[in-house]
């Protein structure tokens, strides 16, 4: 059997936990700050887990992870 490829944009924005969870990052945080609130901006700082409907998608994606 041939190798899978890995789909480049889905390694570079989830990672997969020991638990299976598919680790994401958060929208709207990389820029323009500084209108957002503080509450807002330290919600991004907690962890985001992907859908379960989306999981099994992403771990299409990610055949090696």
């Amino acid at each position: 059997m041939p190798k899978i490829k890995t789909h480049s944009g889905a390694k570079k924005r989830f990672k997969l936990t020991k638990s299976g969870k598919v680790k994401r990052g958060h929208a709207y945080r990389s820029h323009i700050l500084t209108k957002k609130t503080t509450k807002i901006k330290r919600g991004f700082r907690k962890n985001a887990y992907a859908d379960k409907t989306n999981t099994a998608a992403v771990k299409n994606m990610l055949p090696y992870a």
